[in-house]
């Protein structure tokens, strides 16, 4: 950086076209020449650029904060033993009126942690927004060592029960992945039946990365589900509430009745109402 001590002579356009090359490759650490640079850049009389340098600045130390906050979420994963592949396992669905229940499992390369090749902002797939969830996922899908979904449809559970059918998907996302767990790490609730070591988690979504990572492909293969049905019944919302009892989804049952993809089983109340 010596050539750019005098950041005096540098356009506005020169000092932006640089600090867009410093957040594009950032990866926790930075050359010191470089930071002294931004420091300098910092008293720059010209307010537009001072400001750029303060809110790179921020943009760096708000980086090392997520990179040290999924850092705790793999160094969880690994507290339980020493295992190769620990699959994090987590469900979405179990409350919708309508679609499947969807359960997910990914197992990460633990390893990622010494080369900061972390999967960052991952956490409960409900506090993401949905452009964040679809992003993720396909970065979750390209750095795990191994993920799988299992799904149950609306059927299954008025036959056999939620509770059966949402510990099943677990059970099924996890024993039919491509790798074979030798944990499986749960939230909330132990997985019943399941012939891999089980440790459940309240709250795992919080505290897990690969629970996170469930989480979230989860709900966007979910989702998209129900966007898809949208297409086919137009009139109950299913893009925009994905099956959960809304005002305005309950109001569209009683004006045109069940579809083939409501789950009978939790609509008693709402069709005695009739």
């Amino acid at each position: 950086m010596d050539s750019l001590k005098d950041f005096e002579s540098l356009s506005c356009k020169d000092i932006k076209y640089i600090f867009d090359l410093i957040k594009s490759n950032y990866k926790g650490e930075i050359d010191k020449g470089i930071y002294d640079f931004i420091i300098q850049i910092k008293s720059d009389k010209r307010k537009n650029v001072s400001t750029s340098a303060l809110g790179l600045l921020k943009f760096l130390h708000n980086y090392d904060v997520e990179i040290s906050r999924v850092q705790h979420l793999y160094e969880f994963d690994k507290s339980f033993g020493e295992f190769d592949f620990v699959a994090g396992v987590d469900e979405v669905g179990r409350g919708p009126l309508a679609g499947p229940i969807v359960g997910a499992s990914v197992i990460l390369d633990s390893n990622s942690i010494k080369n900061k090749n972390i999967i960052l902002g991952i956490k409960d797939s409900k506090k993401l927004l949905p452009n964040i969830r679809e992003e993720l996922t396909e970065i979750i899908k390209s750095k795990a060592l191994c993920w799988n979904i299992h799904e149950l449809s609306n059927t299954c559970i008025d036959n056999k029960g939620i509770a059966w059918c949402n510990n099943e998907v677990l059970k099924n996302a996890a024993e039919k992945s491509a790798l074979k767990p030798q944990l499986v790490i749960s939230d909330g609730y132990a997985v019943k039946g399941i012939n891999i070591r089980n440790e459940f988690v309240i709250k795992g979504d919080a505290k897990s990365a690969s629970i996170a990572c469930a989480s979230i492909i989860a709900k966007v293969y979910r989702d998209k589900i129900m966007r898809g049905f949208s297409h086919i019944y137009e009139n109950y919302g299913f893009e925009k509430n994905s099956g959960y009892g809304t005002a305005e989804h309950i109001a569209a049952i009683k004006k045109y009745g069940l579809t083939e993809i409501h789950r009978k089983s939790f609509l008693t109340n709402i069709m005695n109402t009739f």
